[in-house]
């Protein structure tokens, strides 16, 4: 992961829907209309900058992962390192120790909890007592509605079906090329647009 952002990156990771953004629109069109600089090189950087944003989620969702593992792992072991300390201080008749820094050690007691596992010997018979419950397939009525079949008209004063248009709003798509020796072109020369004055 790179460690200094590029300043159209800066820009992108700071929009919200609860901003403007204005201004991210005009530093855009900034870059498409500067004419010290030819088209390919700002397609990379505004590429690029995209890119960079993307390895940056895609870095912190393997960390998110490694870490989530790494803390149930501890957890797991700080839990059996309790109880082989509390084990050994058993065996030694200790119930307390004193600290300086720490008030104490203490132990707690031994528990049991009690759990009932249920299994079901004979579904049927359990059903017929009464122990069941339905709830309507939404996805069979779906796939019936879609296929605008005979069965819609059974369901039609039980059911409304209402339209919901969603809009999804053109996004730019970044196409990397294949791996072609791209190494040498460094994107640090590519990178030096002007600043906004």
């Amino acid at each position: 992961m790179k460690l200094i952002n590029y300043a159209l990156q800066t820009q992108i990771e700071t929009l919200s829907e609860s901003k403007s953004q204005e201004f991210f629109k005009s530093y855009i069109q900034e870059i498409l209309e500067d004419d010290s600089k030819p088209y390919y090189q700002k397609a990379d950087y505004v590429g690029l900058s995209l890119n960079e944003l993307k390895n940056k989620i895609d870095y912190l969702s393997t960390n998110i992962k490694e870490l989530q593992s790494l803390k149930q792992r501890l957890n797991e072991s700080l839990e059996i390192a309790k109880v082989l300390t509390a084990d050994v201080l058993i065996k030694n008749g200790v119930d307390r120790i004193d600290g300086t820094i720490l008030s104490s050690l203490t132990l707690t007691k031994e528990s049991t909890t009690t759990k009932q596992k249920i299994t079901v010997k004979d579904e049927n018979a359990v059903m017929g007592l009464g122990y069941v419950k339905f709830s309507v397939d939404d996805e069979a009525i779906a796939k019936v509605v879609d296929e605008n079949s005979d069965a819609v008209k059974e369901l039609s004063e039980f059911i409304t079906v209402e339209k919901i248009e969603t809009t999804n709003p053109a996004k730019v798509k970044i196409n990397t090329k294949r791996a072609v020796n791209n190494t040498a072109i460094t994107t640090d020369e590519i990178l030096q647009l002007k600043q906004a004055s």
